[in-house]
C-alpha cells in the first residue's frame, strides 16, 4: 500500500503517512483531501515547524516507453511510493511525421506552393526532438509534483544505461568496480538489450541465455562487445569452436557490430535530465544500469520498473520495501490536439472545425466518478472522461470503455492534466 502526501495548513509539505492513519484523520476531520493523483491529505491546524520532518530521495529509473519513479525516505531506505509513467514520444514521432508527410504532399502537388524553411531554422543549445522532450517532461513533471509533496532532498537516477567504456575495453584496470562481480553485469544487461532477450542463433526465448563469443577465444577471438552475442544452452554446446558464419549464421557477425540506437537515445536524453535536476541545486546521486541490475538481483527483488528506480545507485544497495506495495500506473495523453480538423489521407481536411473543448463544465482527460442508478449501464463509473457535444461522455474504466453516459451523472474528481491513472 502507497503511503499518502501530507500537507500542513500553509501548503508546506510533512512526512508521507500510512493509508490508515491518514483514513482516521479524514473521518475525524482534521484534514481535507488536497488532491486525488497523487493522493494528497492537508491538515486544517498544523503547521511544518511543530512537526518532526525526515529527509525524502526521489529516485528516477528513465526509459524508452516507461520510466519508473520512486520516493524512499534516506534514513530508513524505505520505499513510501512508487509509479511508472509511460511516455508518448513514438506517438509523437509518428504525428509529425505524419503532419510532414501531408505537407509535402501539399507543396508536391503544387496546391499551395511554399517554399521549404527547414534550411532557415536555427536550434538552441540542447535542443532535444520533440520525442525526447516529452520523455523530459514527464518526468520533470513528476519530480516536481513529488518534491512539492514531500521533504525532499536529493535526487538519485541511473545516468547511463551501460558502461560504454568498459564495452570497448574489458580488460581496463585501475577502478575497483571493473574488476569485480559488477563488470559481468554491465555486459549482460547490453547483450540483453542488443538481442532482444532472446537466442541470437534459434530465437528461443524464456529459456536461460548464455554469453557466448561470436569468433571464439581459441580462434583468435576477442572479449569485446562486438564479439559478443546471447545464445541458449543448445546452441552455444552445438557452435562449439565455429564462428557463427560456419555455424549457418553470417548475419550475426554484420548485427553485433551495430550500434544500439535506442540504448543512445535513451543515454543523451539521461544526461539532459541530469542537467536539469542538477540545476535545483540539491545532491544528484548516479548510477549504471549494470550497477542497478546488481542491487536489485542481490535483494532478491522482482523485476519490475519502479524496483529498478529504488536500486539505482550506491543508496539501492539495502532497500526496505511494505508489503503488498504497489506502483501507481502513469500514462501520457498530453493535453489534446491543436490540429483544427482531421485530414484525409491526401492531406486534405475531411471535417469541420473541432466543438467546444468544455462540455457541461466537462474536459476531455478528466478522471470522473458516474453514479447511475438506470438504464442499461446503471453502476458506478470511474475513469477518464472523454466529452461529445451532446453532453453524453464516454468514460474509460480500468477494464471497459463504457459509452454515452450522461453529464448529469458525473462527479469530477481529479481535473485534466495530461495523464491518466491506474492502479
Amino acid at each position: 500500500m502507497q503511503y499518502v502526501f501530507v500537507l500542513d495548513q500553509n501548503k508546506k509539505p510533512l512526512d508521507p503517512c500510512h493509508s490508515g492513519r491518514a483514513r482516521k484523520l479524514l473521518n475525524s476531520g482534521k484534514t481535507a483531501v488536497f488532491r486525488e493523483f497523487p493522493f494528497t491529505i492537508i491538515l486544517k491546524e498544523r503547521l511544518q515547524e511543530d512537526s518532526v520532518v525526515h529527509e525524502y530521495r526521489v529516485k528516477i529509473d528513465p526509459g524508452s516507453k516507461t520510466t519508473g519513479v520512486a520516493l524512499l525516505r534516506d534514513d530508513e531506505n524505505k520505499v513510501v511510493w512508487a509509479a511508472e509513467i509511460q511516455h508518448r514520444g513514438q506517438n509523437i514521432r509518428d504525428a509529425l511525421i505524419s503532419r510532414r508527410d501531408n505537407r509535402r504532399g501539399r507543396r508536391d502537388r503544387n496546391c499551395r506552393y511554399r517554399p521549404a524553411r527547414f534550411n532557415n531554422r536555427s536550434r538552441r543549445a540542447g535542443w532535444l526532438p520533440p520525442s525526447l522532450e516529452s520523455r523530459l517532461a514527464n518526468i520533470e513533471t513528476w519530480v516536481r509534483r513529488l518534491a512539492w509533496s514531500s521533504p525532499v532532498t536529493a535526487f538519485s537516477m541511473e545516468l547511463v544505461k551501460f558502461d560504454t567504456q568498459l564495452m570497448e575495453t574489458p580488460e581496463i584496470s585501475g577502478v575497483q568496480y571493473q574488476q569485480g562481480e559488477l563488470v559481468g553485469y554491465e555486459v549482460r544487461e547490453y547483450l540483453l538489450e542488443k538481442w532482444s532477450r532472446k537466442c541470437a542463433y534459434c530465437g528461443a526465448t524464456d529459456v536461460p541465455l548464455e554469453i557466448e563469443h561470436i569468433i571464439p577465444r581459441v580462434r583468435g577471438g576477442s572479449n569485446r562487445v562486438s564479439n559478443l552475442s546471447l545464445a541458449c544452452h543448445g546452441c552455444n554446446q552445438s557452435k562449439n569452436t565455429q564462428t557463427a558464419a560456419e555455424f549457418g549464421h553470417p548475419e550475426i557477425q554484420a548485427k553485433a557490430k551495430l550500434p544500439l540506437k535506442d540504448a543512445a537515445a535513451v543515454n543523451a536524453t539521461r544526461w539532459e535530465l541530469w542537467r536539469r535536476l542538477s540545476a535545483w541545486g540539491i545532491s544528484v546521486e548516479c548510477g549504471t544500469g549494470g550497477r542497478t541490475k546488481y542491487n536489485r538481483i542481490g535483494q532478491n527483488l522482482p523485476k519490475e520498473h519502479w524496483l529498478d528506480a529504488a536500486c539505482v545507485g550506491q543508496s539501492g544497495e539495502n532497500i526496505s520495501v511494505p508489503n503488498g506495495m504497489t506502483p501507481i500506473f502513469i500514462k501520457a495523453y498530453g493535453h489534446g490536439s491543436r490540429q483544427m480538423c482531421r485530414v484525409d489521407k491526401f492531406g486534405f481536411p475531411r471535417t469541420s472545425s473541432k466543438a467546444a473543448k468544455v462540455v457541461f463544465g466537462f474536459q476531455t482527460g478528466e478522471i470522473v466518478k458516474a453514479i447511475v442508478k438506470k438504464g442499461k449501464k446503471i453502476g458506478t463509473h470511474v475513469g477518464r472522461l472523454a466529452v461529445r457535444s451532446s453532453g453524453f461522455f464516454n468514460i474509460q474504466t480500468r477494464t471497459q470503455v463504457v459509452q454515452g453516459i450522461s453529464w448529469k451523472y458525473c462527479q469530477s474528481l481529479h481535473k485534466p492534466d495530461g495523464y491518466s491513472y491506474l492502479f
